[in-house]
């Protein structure tokens, strides 16, 4: 599919990188042409009529908006910047359609927009949307300085910096938490499971822009290779093919293309890599405009792949990983994880003229068979969770835990050790003796004073540990159940 320099198509969740804008959501691609395969929610005309938005068009309560903007010009008690008036009417007209994927784009976030789509760029690294007015994560990327923190999918900022974002909309709540790489930030993080939020302290840094790894695996003997996707942007497509040609050469007998996590990016890149998976008798896509009517897109790829395929997925993959596990679900093939996301639409960075842009959605997407699957997420085909030391939360300490007591920072903390491989005999919160003396051995291990009692350097260093064993993938439940599934 190939796009206007105007316009950049977008599938993502939605909204901003907290490091950048747009999440690396946009590329500066060819001209448009009429080959086959494109995406016509492109094209001017089919967005704005062959000569763009006519004055004809223009509502006549228009001059209500230009009215109250001479009144508060020529009358309000303080100085006024034309330009902030201009742009706050933009923004409460995107506000009124309730939509956290629609938002304006001022000159400064799409310079940061473009700058992070052709290099790396520096934040802490999270994909978020605005859900019920609460700043939301949707997936730290890879490698991330948020992922490194624990960061994890639905985790709810609610200040930064002891700053509440109560009443601001999401670019607003962005630029307050990006910074520059070796600047530190502290988060107010509420989470689901946890009674009380808790403040998390990232440190910005540079975040990385390869989007593909690639590893070999071997199960019962057959070797079969594993695509992990971090996200969707403009280099993705050719490192995925370029890793999957290296992997068939070395004679995998199955595949497994892991997108958990992975939020999104642009619908072009998807497209390309569905046509190497999707044969041409059925859809890959269908893309569904304003007025309902309905285009499939199809690839030109002959015949399916000679060997198994699963998709990966969980609550953090969303948009063009929806794409590619729903599309890869109907296909027959196993689907595995937790249910994904939900993000359905497809939205376009369309410029204003002045470096400032609007990204809308324009267009729904649907599944081959037509399904929409925006809000509800793509099912999967196995659900499989993964341990319970995955799901913990940060050990928020009071006072120091020890022998005797009880609450659920004992029973989160001793999840935890079990986890880790510490037998704390319970993990209902009641500190007993097994509890201390599992206590005890990790801070040995650790070189830890060996008190037995829980105090908030050894609740740092439990949460580090696990935070660890989690990016390491030890106790990988779901690639494991994927592994043995696939040759069934």
């Amino acid at each position: 599919m190939r796009l206007k320099n105007s316009h950049i198509v977008l599938i993502l969740v939605g909204a901003l990188l907290l490091g950048g804008v747009g999440a690396y959501t946009g590329v500066k691609l060819a001209q448009n042409d009429d080959g086959k395969g494109q995406v016509s929610i492109t094209d001017d005309s089919v967005l704005f009529g062959k000569k763009g938005v006519q004055s004809e068009q223009l509502p006549e309560n228009m001059e209500k908006v230009a009215q109250a903007f001479a009144l508060i010009q020529d009358n309000y008690i303080e100085d006024i910047d034309n330009k902030q008036l201009t742009e706050g009417a933009i923004e409460g007209m995107l506000a009124t359609l309730e939509d956290p994927h629609s938002s304006y784009l001022d000159v400064e976030m799409m310079d940061q927009f473009n700058e992070q789509i052709e290099s790396s760029f520096e934040g802490i690294g999270a994909e978020v949307s605005m859900v019920n007015g609460v700043v939301t994560i949707v997936a730290p990327i890879k490698d991330s300085p948020a992922e490194k923190a624990g960061m994890r999918p639905n985790d709810e900022v609610l200040s930064v910096d002891g700053k509440s974002l109560e009443g601001l909309n999401l670019n607003e709540a962005v630029a307050k938490i990006r910074g520059e790489k070796g600047t530190k930030v502290v988060l107010e993080i509420r989470r689901a499971g946890a009674t009380d939020p808790f403040d998390l302290t990232i440190t910005r840094d540079e975040i990385p822009v390869e989007t593909v790894y690639h590893k070999v695996e071997k199960m019962d003997g057959k070797k079969t290779g594993i695509l992990e996707i971090t996200n969707f942007s403009e280099h993705t497509y050719t490192e995925f093919k370029e890793q999957l040609d290296t992997l068939e050469d070395e004679g995998i007998e199955g595949l497994i293309i892991d997108v958990r996590g992975n939020p999104g990016g642009l619908l072009n890149v998807i497209e390309e890599i569905l046509s190497l998976f999707v044969p041409k008798d059925i859809p890959y896509i269908q893309i569904e405009d304003a007025n309902g009517n309905k285009a499939p897109y199809y690839s030109n790829l002959e015949e399916k792949k000679p060997y198994p395929v699963s998709v990966l997925i969980d609550e953090g993959s969303a948009s063009a990983s929806e794409i590619l596990a729903v599309a890869m679900k109907e296909l027959g093939y196993d689907i595995v994880g937790h249910t994904s996301y939900g993000k359905g639409t497809v939205q376009q960075a369309i410029p204003l003229g002045d470096g400032s842009s609007i990204k809308l959605t324009t267009n729904k997407w649907l599944s081959p068979k037509g399904e929409w699957i925006n809000e509800v997420g793509v099912e999967p085909t196995i659900e499989v969770s993964q341990p319970d030391y995955y799901y913990t939360n940060p050990i928020i300490l009071e006072e120091t835990l020890q022998y005797d007591q009880s609450n659920e920072a004992i029973g989160n903390m001793q999840t935890m050790l079990s986890g880790l491989g510490y037998d704390t005999s319970r993990t209902d919160g009641y500190f007993n003796k097994e509890t201390e003396k599992a206590v005890k051995q990790f801070q040995a291990d650790n070189d830890l004073d060996a008190t037995g009692k829980v105090d908030k350097n050894t609740a740092g260093v439990i949460e580090a540990k696990v935070i660890e064993h989690i990016r390491n993938g030890d106790d990988d439940q779901q690639l494991e159940n994927a592994l043995e599934e696939l040759y069934k």
